[in-house]
C-alpha cells in the first residue's frame, strides 16, 4: 500500500495502435463491451508491476507514516531524474496534463493531435485506473498513445512513465502529453519527470477548485480554464478563479479555452511551441 495516499494496484501499460481502435469500433458496432485487455503488451506481452511502497505490517503511528511517506516519494523522485535526463537527452518536451474527471483533458488532446497533425508530434501517455476508452480515442485522432491502468491506484508514478515513455519511442523535437489519473489530490505530490505541469479547470467545476485544492494548482506552470463556451449558462466567476490562481502561483500562466468551439487554442499551441527544448 502506498504511504503517501493510500492507493495499490498493479499498473498495466499498453501500446495502442491504430488496428486496437479500428477493432474496438467493430465491436462497439456488434453492442459488445469494449473494456478488454486488447492493447499490445509492452516487453513481449508480460505485464509491468509497478509498486508503491508496500508495509505488510501495522503502522504504530505518526512517525511510521512519515518515514515511509519519504521513502516513497524519495524513489520516486530518483526515477523521476532518470526521466527527465532521458527526455532531455532526446530533445523531448514532457507536459504532465492534470484535472478532476470530466475536466476535458482528453477532449483537449484530440483537438490538438488533429489541429497539429503535420506541425509537431505528438504522443500520449495515457492514465486511468482501468480502460482504454481514452486512449483509443487520441489513437483515433492520429495520436501515438500508450495506455497505462492503474488498477486502484489514483496517479500515474515515475516507474510508470519510465517504462511508457520506452515503449512510445518519441521523436527529438516532439511532445510527449502524459495524461494524469483524473484527480486533484494525489498526482500533485509525484514528479514524473516532466518539464512543465498544467493544471486544466473547466467551467463548470466552479471558479473554487484553486482555494479547495491549492497544492495542486501552487504547482502549475499553467492552469488552463476550459469549456469556456459555457461561460454564458453557468455561474463562474472568472476574476475570483484567477485572482486564487495568481495568489497560489503568481508565476503561472493562465489560459482560457473551449476544445469544442476552437476558441484560444492558439494561445494553447503556442504555449507548447515556447516550451519545446531548444
Amino acid at each position: 500500500m502506498c504511504a503517501t495516499c493510500g492507493c495499490s494496484g498493479k499498473a498495466r501499460l499498453r501500446l495502442v495502435t491504430a488496428a486496437d481502435t479500428a477493432a474496438s469500433l467493430a465491436r462497439d458496432e456488434h453492442g459488445r463491451d469494449h473494456d478488454h485487455d486488447h492493447g499490445h503488451e509492452h516487453d513481449h506481452g508480460h505485464e509491468h508491476e509497478y509498486g508503491h511502497e508496500h508495509d505488510h505490517g501495522h503502522l504504530p503511528g505518526e512517525d511510521r507514516t512519515v518515514v515511509l511517506q519519504r521513502k516513497v516519494l524519495a524513489r520516486n523522485d530518483d526515477l523521476a531524474a532518470e526521466n527527465r535526463s532521458w527526455l532531455a537527452d532526446r530533445g523531448v518536451l514532457a507536459v504532465n496534463l492534470m484535472s478532476s474527471p470530466g475536466a476535458g483533458k482528453t477532449t483537449l488532446l484530440e483537438r490538438t493531435a488533429r489541429d497539429l497533425a503535420g506541425d509537431l508530434a505528438v504522443a500520449v501517455i495515457e492514465g486511468d485506473q482501468e480502460t482504454m476508452l481514452d486512449a483509443e480515442r487520441i489513437s483515433e485522432a492520429g495520436c501515438k498513445v500508450v495506455q497505462v491502468n492503474t488498477g486502484v491506484g489514483c496517479h500515474l508514478d515515475a516507474s510508470m512513465v519510465d517504462q511508457a515513455l520506452r515503449a512510445l519511442d518519441p521523436p527529438r523535437g516532439s511532445v510527449v502529453v502524459i495524461e494524469n489519473v483524473g484527480n486533484l489530490v494525489c498526482p500533485a505530490l509525484f514528479d514524473l519527470g516532466e518539464a512543465a505541469r498544467v493544471v486544466l479547470a473547466s467551467v463548470p467545476e466552479g471558479a473554487d477548485k484553486p482555494v479547495k485544492y491549492p497544492h495542486m494548482f501552487s504547482r502549475a506552470d499553467l492552469v488552463v480554464v476550459t469549456k469556456t463556451d459555457l461561460l454564458p449558462h453557468v455561474e463562474f466567476d472568472v476574476a475570483r478563479h484567477a485572482a486564487d490562481v495568481h495568489r497560489l502561483t503568481p508565476n503561472a500562466d493562465l489560459l482560457y479555452l473551449s476544445a469544442t468551439t476552437g476558441d484560444g487554442l492558439p494561445a494553447w499551441y503556442a504555449w507548447l511551441h515556447r516550451r519545446l527544448p531548444a
